[in-house]
This record gives C-alpha cells, structure tokens and sequence, in this order.
C-alpha cells in the first residue's frame, strides 16, 4: 500500500526521516554487496533519499521504502560511474559489477549485513579502526558519538573511518562472509563490536535518554544472526549477555525517564520470555567447556534474572562467577562489579575497601561510575561527607542526563 498522492512535503520529509533511521543501514549494505565499493555505495544511498524527497510528494510513498531506495541508488549510481568511467578506466570494474548483480529480496538482503560487518572487521585493518568502521557503517553511529566512545575527537575519527576505506579497497576485500574455516580467527572481533553496539543502546553514552532501544534491537538481531551462522559458544554467550540485559529494559527507568536501579526494578516489568531464551543459551554455552567471557558475564546476568527478589539474589555464586572472569579478562571495571558484589556478599565495608583500591590505583579515576558506587557504599555506612564528594566528582564526570539527575537527586536527600 503506498501513501496517497500529493503528499505534503513536510509529511513526506517525515517518513524519509523515519525511513532512514529504520532501514538505512539495511540499504547501505544491499547496496554495497551490489556496487562493491564503500564511497560508490553511500552516494547512491544520499542520491536515493535526496530522488525520496523529491519524488514522494508527487507519487505517494512506495509499498516497500527500501527496495525503492535500494534501486534508485543502484541505477543511479551505474550511471553515475558510467560517466566518470570515460574519464577513469578504474571504474569500468564497479559498473560491469553493478550492471551483472540484480537487486534481491529476503534472506540475502537479511545477509547482507553480515557481510558488511565481516568486511568491516577484515583482519588488513587496525582492530580500532574495525570497531569504528563497523559502528559508522552498519550502525549508523554519527561521527561524533563514535569520538567519545573513542575518547578522541571527531575530525581525527572521520580521518580513521576514510584510511579504513582506502585499506578495504587497496587490498580488494571481498564483500562475503568468510569461509567457515576462516570464521574463528574473525570471530572475538565481530562479537567485540556487536557487543559496543548494544552497550551503546543499552545505557547511551550522552544525551537525555537512558537506552537506545533501536541500537540494542540490532546489535541482538545481529547476534542471533551470528549464531546462526556460527554457534559458536561466546557468539551463544554474547547473545544470551544481550537478551538477558535487554530483558529488564522496561524497568530500568520511571514513566518520566528517571533511572531505577537494579535492586529497586520491579520485576513484573521483566521480559520473561527473553530470561528463558538467555538463560537457555547461558546453559548451552557453559557445556561446551568452551566458554569465554561473554558467557560468564551472561551466567552473571541470569543469576540477577532468575532471583525473584533482590534479597533472594546469589551474591556467593555472582562473586564466584567474577572471579572466573577475572580470570579470563582481567580489567579494572571488572574488579569494580565484584566488589559491589562482594559488598552485598560480605559487607559493605568490605566491598568499599575494593573500591578505594582501585581509585587509589588511578585507572578508574575518571570513570563516573566507579566514583558513583563509592558514594553508593559511603552513604550505606552513613559516611556521608564522603559520599556527597564521591557524588559530587561522578556528577562532574558523567554525560548522561538520566544518570546525571539521579546523581542530583542522591545529593538533595544527603543535603544536611
């Protein structure tokens, strides 16, 4: 069914709008798989939107929106190259490419963003320009929230983006997902980058909203995609990471966008369809003996899951699963969620001497939330000039306005 014609011109501008945030990137990799060249493919993309704006308001919108975009960037992308190749033999390759594939439906188009994430991840790049490219292009994570996750600025980011282009096409990768033999070696890196993508929707570096939801429904699309392909036991971890966080999604934030912690959710609001599906993958990967840190973090995340209360919660079992962990990936924030563990296991004074540790040690020393369970651990000993300073330096340091007025909010109730 298409939109009647004569669409209002801002009306049209609003389901381009929502056109791109849904199906851009889905588009974007159809028309790499077609065009076989990262620039070639992302003109087409700005040319099918820009044909969108222009043409909708006098047609209607089509039935399918993107297999629309896909073809009108397609066709006018061939003829695009068509005419530059006059002036650059180099062309002719991608419009004899363009001209041989036809656009398809269904399971290869659901593909296709596979092959751009296993193109992105191609062992010729940096694994910090993997995780950019992959972020940038199958994501569609702008430039500058990509800078802060990298903690560097957005011109030196886009300058890392275009040389992992230029890489691409100098050594000719091929746009496919590996053989299966190749696929292992390939693996940790594209887990590691779905893994940023849903942490990005999960808890939003900056901005005013807590979640993404948009993010982490693709990073777990995505996920379930690789174990089908793959099911391999840490891509069976990743997902079950994924879902198991996901599930309590709903609880995580009041109506009006204030956070709730973990202990305060309710948990009605919990999506148990997703704990079962988590919980059932956590148990398959932990089989295999062949499990990674991923899976022990979704163990982690399904001993939360499936303890009806907070008080009924197995803080022994969580500790013992951080000490694997440890074990298998080391790290400061690693050590940071095991002593909050430990204070809920032990005491609290024990969980707080862990994490004066760790800030004493200085890798945490900007990490807001390292600062924001010290204050947590302080005002649960009634320390509370303490706590008001760790508050106060977690403020400083945090981006995210939701975490930002639950912070605030924690000051008011300890104001004298």
């Amino acid at each position: 069914m298409t939109e009647p014609r004569e669409l209002p011109t801002e009306r049209v501008r609003e389901i381009v709008d929502a056109v791109w945030r849904a199906d851009s990137r889905r588009a974007l990799a159809t028309l790499l798989r077609l065009l076989g060249d990262f620039d070639a493919a992302e003109e087409a993309l700005q040319a099918a939107f820009a044909a969108a704006l222009e043409e909708w308001p006098k047609v209607g919108v089509p039935a399918n929106p993107r297999a629309w975009l896909v073809s009108t960037g397609r066709f006018r992308a061939i003829d695009a190259l068509r005419r530059r190749a006059r002036f650059d033999a180099s062309l002719a390759r991608l419009v004899e490419r363009a001209d041989a594939l036809e656009q398809s439906d269904g399971e290869e188009i659901e593909d296709d963003r596979l092959r751009l994430i296993f193109t992105c991840c191609h062992p010729v790049l940096a694994p910090e320009a993997r995780v950019a490219l992959t972020l940038r292009e199958v994501c569609g994570l702008t430039t500058e929230e990509l800078a802060r996750s990298f903690l560097t600025t957005a011109p030196t980011l886009a300058q890392r983006i275009v040389r992992a282009k230029a890489r691409i096409r100098e050594a000719q990768v091929p746009y496919q997902v590996p053989s299966r033999a190749e696929l292992p070696e390939r693996l940790d890196t594209v887990l590691h980058v779905i893994y940023l993508v849903f942490n990005e929707g999960y808890s939003a570096s900056s901005g005013t909203e807590l979640v993404r939801a948009d993010l982490s429904a693709e990073a777990i699309r995505l996920g379930r995609l690789l174990v089908e392909l793959l099911p391999e036991p840490e891509a069976q971890g990743l997902l079950a990471l994924m879902l198991l966080h996901d599930a309590r999604r709903l609880a995580r934030a009041t109506a009006d966008g204030e956070l709730v912690l973990l202990d305060d959710q309710d948990r009605s609001l919990w999506n148990r369809a997703q704990i079962a599906d988590g919980a059932q993958l956590v148990e398959r990967a932990l089989a295999s003996r062949r499990f990674g840190p991923y899976s022990v973090q979704a163990a982690i995340a399904a001993v939360h899951a499936e303890a009806p209360t907070s008080a009924a919660t197995d803080w022994e079992e969580i500790v013992a699963l951080y000490d694997v962990l440890l074990r298998l990936a080391p790290s400061p924030v690693v050590e940071l969620n095991r002593a909050a563990a430990v204070a809920f296991h032990s005491s609290v004074a024990a969980g707080l001497a862990l994490v004066d540790d760790l800030l004493a040690r200085g890798e945490l020393r900007d990490y807001h939330l390292a600062h924001a369970a010290r204050a947590d651990l302080c005002r649960r000993l009634g320390r509370t000039s303490e706590a008001r300073e760790a508050y106060q330096r977690a403020l400083a340091l945090t981006r995210q306005e939701p975490e930002r007025r639950y912070l605030e909010r924690r000051l008011r109730e300890l104001s004298p």
